[in-house]
């Protein structure tokens, strides 16, 4: 497939769908039907050029775009939202320095991890009261060029304020979702904003406990993302008050990639933290979006909500965070709070549950940030809430039996490649783990040293792309050579 590339129709200067004129709010933020002529003709001309595309060929489930290089790693969790790399020949002893650091960077706030397209590094963060994006060389991590607006978040635990959600690397466009809500597209080769939304002012996003954290998704002409707006009533409630505040229909909002104008919204819930995600069963892709009270399927071309299951601990003060898994018919779902793990079955708009965890005690999987992986029918990931209690475990899928548990890690994340885990606990642990159900076996780590010392709270996923290996330890991003020869 050759890629097709719509460029805006006018790059410059911002499309501020705020603050602009009543004309260009109206384009914006109408229903379906009420749209401008303008943006009539726009919609027209990008689905005539769509159409194009697909006479070329298209991508998997009617997707358009085109499949970034298998060696990119493009959002958060890679391009397939799975934490996977394809990539082989992985390094298999990282002691006494073979595992060679090649460069660091300091950071400022926030936990977001970068991401990695065409052997550029983008970096999103916090300093100095602006969210900035940095593009950094991916062999030398030098800065190339910087995008920055003012953010003007407060965490409400004392947190840091920073970004938490990865960039979205789209063809030649990045999509930012800031803590603050601030929803922003950045062209690639300018390095300037070609659209910005501030989605908390639009839709009536009261704040959560800990901010934005979902990462968008692209779907052919839309940019979807978890908003979970409200009524302006909700405004009122005093901060951490989540119980108090009622949702107004917009939970998830698609945008057109290209302009920032509105497509649909839909969904009665307000957000979580989890990333939006995508059930590949069939012909045609269903949008998976764990709110902060129910698991949403979503028909992304329209936003028809196909199913609804209720899942989230009934204490205030807890959070759906990981990314749903899917794989075929088969959703599965874990939070650290009181419910634990849960397998279900979703066909058409009838969902059932294979197995959940039951009682106070004995949990397969609690799951607080950490964002599973399957390999082989089994699931690994991080489970508990502390650091004292979290422990790496191997879970069956089909059934939720525990196969084996490791502590020593605390709260940790987990990157599959090559047959095995690459481990960052949240205090700096970096390490390699065969991934198999049999026993936990340890292969090799790398530990701290003068040279790199990864400073807690090591809080966000690794990645890998181009046979590197990218870690954050606090305010302190590293690259190291995973694959020789690369």
């Amino acid at each position: 497939m050759f890629p097709i590339v719509l460029s805006p129709l006018s790059p410059s200067p911002v499309r501020d769908l705020e603050s602009s004129s009543k004309e260009t709010k109206n384009e914006a933020f109408c229903e379906t039907g009420n749209r401008s002529h303008l943006f009539v003709l726009r919609r027209f001309l990008s689905c005539w050029i769509l159409i194009f595309g697909c006479l070329l060929g298209t991508t998997a489930w009617g997707q358009t775009e085109p499949k970034p290089d298998a060696q990119d790693w493009p959002r958060f969790l890679g391009a397939d939202i799975n934490s996977t790399s394809v990539e082989k020949g992985i390094l298999k002893d990282w002691s006494n320095g073979k595992l060679k650091l090649l460069w660091q960077t300091e950071l400022g706030e926030g936990y977001s991890m970068c991401s990695v397209a065409d052997r550029s590094v983008y970096q999103f963060d916090k300093k100095d009261g602006d969210a900035r994006l940095r593009c950094l060389d991916f062999d030398s991590g030098d800065l190339k060029w910087t995008f920055k607006y003012e953010s003007n978040y407060s965490d409400l635990y004392g947190y840091d304020a920073g970004p938490r959600s990865s960039p979205l690397i789209d063809d030649g466009r990045i999509y930012l979702f800031g803590v603050e809500g601030m929803l922003i597209c950045v062209d690639r080769d300018t390095h300037q904003a070609i659209w910005k939304v501030d989605t908390a002012k639009t839709f009536g996003v009261v704040q959560n406990f800990f901010g934005v954290a979902s990462s968008p998704v692209v779907h052919e002409d839309k940019l979807i993302v978890m908003i979970g707006g409200s009524p302006p009533e909700s405004a009122k409630v005093p901060p951490g008050q989540l119980d108090k505040v009622t949702a107004n229909g917009s939970a998830v909002v698609a945008f057109d990639k290209f302009t920032g104008d509105v497509i649909y919204k839909t969904g009665n819930d307000l957000a979580s933290y989890a990333s939006l995600t995508w059930m590949k069963n069939g012909t045609a892709p269903t949008l998976l979006a764990w709110a902060r009270g129910s698991l949403l399927g979503i028909d992304p071309n329209n936003g028809k909500i196909e199913f609804s299951f209720p899942y989230r601990s009934k204490k205030l003060e807890s959070v759906n965070a990981m990314t749903p898994i899917s794989f075929g018919d088969k959703i599965f779902l874990s939070e650290c709070y009181e419910n634990g793990s849960i397998l279900l079955s979703a066909q058409g708009d009838k969902i059932k549950t294979i197995w959940k965890d039951q009682g106070k005690r004995v949990k397969a999987l609690q799951s607080h940030w950490c964002t599973p992986v399957v390999a082989d029918g089994h699931l690994y990931a991080c489970s508990g809430r502390n650091f004292g209690s979290a422990e790496l475990r191997c879970v069956e899928i089909s059934t939720g039996k525990v196969k084996w548990e490791q502590p020593g890690f605390g709260r940790c994340s987990v990157l599959l490649i090559d047959k095995h885990l690459i481990v960052l606990g949240e205090r700096g642990r970096l390490a390699l783990v065969k991934a198999t159900p049999e026993k936990f076996t340890l292969v090799t780590e790398r530990l701290a040293d003068e040279e790199l010392k990864l400073v807690p709270n090591c809080w966000s996923a690794p990645v890998v792309a181009g046979g590197r290996l990218f870690v954050r330890g606090g305010r302190r991003l590293a690259c190291f050579k995973l694959i020789l020869g690369k």
